[in-house]
């Protein structure tokens, strides 16, 4: 949640080859419901959002030379994890909650529903506890994203996975 991911998918795939291609989950479940993500939960509820979620994942996770950028509670179903684990590295992208609320906010916090609430700062947090030991637990490696630049973040992933000196 707001720790870069889509930012710095897209370097990535700068970075890999041309024929590597940058996909976010939730840009297809937005595909498959034919609504935005604040009208899949406001409409239809997170339980069928995770559903939709989850067919998303099974889709990306067969997918060749993609960055796959996933939302961040993804995480909460061991499905989308086994499915994900198959073909892909599972990389956490790490920020503090000041560096993720002020995103956040930046960005506009009605366009994330778990967060838009009085204080969405507390919100943030209450997300981060649940997640944090599944985070750390599923992940191949994690990468602190506070205070760096996208090209510095993607020239750690690289190295993490063993490639050197793209682009």
């Amino acid at each position: 949640m707001a720790t870069g991911k889509t930012t710095i998918g897209k370097e990535l795939v700068k970075s890999l080859s041309p024929s590597y291609k940058f996909v976010e989950t939730d840009n297809l479940i937005e595909k498959m419901a034919k609504k935005t993500i604040p009208e899949i939960f406001s409409q239809k509820g997170e339980t069928f959002f995770r559903k939709l979620e989850a067919k998303a994942c099974k889709k990306v996770a067969s997918m060749k030379k993609v960055v796959i950028s996933c939302g961040g509670g993804v995480i909460l179903n061991k499905k989308n994890i086994v499915n994900l684990k198959k073909n892909c590295y599972l990389i956490l992208l790490k920020a503090d909650i000041d560096t993720i609320y002020n995103r956040i906010i930046k960005d506009g916090k009605d366009r994330r529903p778990l967060i838009n609430k009085k204080n969405p700062k507390n919100e943030i947090k209450k997300l981060m506890k649940i997640r944090k030991s599944l985070y750390e637990k599923y992940a191949d490696f994690s990468i602190e994203t506070n205070n760096k630049k996208p090209k510095e973040i993607v020239k750690e992933i690289l190295h993490k996975i063993g490639i050197e000196n793209l682009k």
